[in-house]
Parts: C-alpha cells; sequence; structure tokens
C-alpha cells in the first residue's frame, strides 16, 4: 500500500543544512495501523508529512502509495492521488468561521461534489464519529475531543484508502484519546482503511497498531510486529512495547515535535 524507498529531507538553517529524515525506506502493508514512535526531534512528524507530500523529500527517494509513484505526478495528478490519503493533525486545524458541517464538507467541495451528495457523505461521516447533534455547532462551542472528531470525519469524507494521523491524541486528555483510538480502529476495520500513525505515547501504539517504526535523529533504527514476540528490540522503546505494553506510558515523558 506505501513504499518509501531511500527518502532524505535537509532542511536550510542558519547554522547549515539540517539533516530531519536520513535515508528512509519502509513498507506499510494494506490495513496495517502503522506506529512511527520515537523522541522530539527524531524525524517521524516529517517523515509522515512526505507521504503525500506535503513535505517534499530530498531528491532521488520514492513514495509509492497505492501503486503510484507520487514524487513523479503532475501537480494536477498529485492533488487526485491525495484524495484518497486523509489526514489528521495534531492541532484540528478547523475554520472557526464554518460550522461542524461545514468544515467536514471542505475536501467535497474541492473535489467537486454537488451540494446533494455532500450532504449525504457529510451526515454519515458525522455519525461514524458520533457528532450528528453537532453539525450547525462551531468550533469553539466544542471540547477538543470533539474538535478532533470533526477533524476525523473531515479527513474520512473523501473515502480515503489511507489515513495519515500525525499526534492525534496529544492535544487531548486520556479519556478522550481512548475514545479517539477507538473510532481509529473503528474506521480500520469497518473500511479497511490504512492507517499510518505518529506518536509519542506508548499506550497509543499499544492500543491499536500491529506494527511499529521507531525513529531516532531523522533515521529509521528498526521496524517490526507488535505481536512478534521473538523479535530481538534493538531499542528501548521497543524493548518496553514488546515487553510491558503498559497502558498510559510514554517514554521518559518527551514530548514530540
Amino acid at each position: 500500500m506505501i513504499s518509501l524507498k531511500h527518502i532524505s529531507k535537509t532542511f536550510s538553517t542558519s547554522e547549515g543544512p539540517l539533516a530531519a529524515i536520513a535515508d528512509v525506506s519502509l513498507e506499510i502493508a494494506q490495513g496495517d495501523i502503522f506506529g512511527i514512535i520515537g523522541f522530539s526531534g527524531a524525524g517521524k512528524s516529517t517523515l509522515l508529512r512526505t507521504i503525500n507530500l506535503l513535505e517534499q523529500p530530498d531528491p532521488g527517494g520514492t513514495i509509492t502509495v497505492a501503486g503510484q509513484e507520487l514524487n513523479r505526478l503532475s501537480p494536477k495528478e498529485l492533488n487526485q492521488a491525495r484524495r484518497s490519503i486523509g489526514m489528521i493533525f495534531q492541532h484540528f486545524n478547523l475554520l472557526a468561521n464554518r460550522t461542524v458541517f461545514d468544515n467536514v464538507s471542505l475536501p467535497l467541495e474541492v473535489a467537486g461534489l454537488s451540494k446533494n451528495s455532500r450532504k449525504a457523505r457529510i451526515l454519515e461521516c458525522l455519525d461514524i464519529v458520533g457528532l450528528s447533534g453537532k453539525a450547525s455547532a462551531y468550533p469553539a462551542k466544542l471540547s477538543g475531543g470533539q474538535k478532533q472528531r470533526v477533524a476525523i470525519a473531515r479527513a474520512l469524507a473523501s473515502d480515503p484508502q489511507v489515513l495519515l494521523c500525525d499526534e492525534p491524541t496529544s492535544s487531548v486528555d486520556p479519556k478522550t484519546t481512548d475514545l479517539i483510538l477507538d473510532f481509529l480502529k473503528q474506521i480500520n476495520q469497518r473500511f479497511g482503511t490504512t492507517i499510518v500513525l505518529v506518536t509519542h505515547e506508548m499506550h497509543v501504539v499499544s492500543a491499536i497498531c500491529n506494527k511499529v517504526a521507531v525513529m531516532e535523529n531523522g533515521k529509521l533504527l528498526e521496524s517490526f510486529a507488535m505481536d512478534d514476540h521473538n523479535y530481538a528490540p534493538k531499542s528501548e522503546i521497543s524493548r518496553l512495547l514488546l515487553l510491558s505494553h503498559a497502558p498510559r506510558q510514554d517514554y521518559a515523558g518527551r514530548q514530540a515535535a
């Protein structure tokens, strides 16, 4: 479903070039809930954003999603391909001057769907995340968890094959975290959506991910299946994930970038 080969990303800074990602190759199968975990500055969010080319990688690598090599597409072709790749952000990114209904409508408007077609899909997506009664509300009247559920509904509106989640639970409380994870798991099971999830919380990975990659200083340290108890961990993070699966645990309380 997703194939990253030799992906690097270098930023220009006042102190010189900064390698945010260094030669990362990764394979994510259809239907996976794939976690990417690492300390702040590990490059995990940057890597996630290269999957749909919100972040353009350095020349030389390839990004293939659902059989299409995205970095070879024209701008028009890329926009079309992105419709099958939904994204959920850490801080919701809702439009304050639009209702819940109209926020979810946005990707469908961009896709050119008729008003009647949009309405049916919007109401379906709000029902999936349990917010049918909030269609006319504005974001300012919603809790953090409700805002993130609106963001999930918006990401689902275009019926994506892939859902990219950048720290989707870091701005909500533990109870709401569990609720959001339940919705993501249901989406994966009900629609077969491939989910790639960046997080610093071990509980999140343990709760829903079937595979995980560990990053450090822009490099991929290792990747493995969560149910592979014969796997020999190469890092403390993977050792804790495989051996403890401790709820609500993160490593050293460090926050992600």
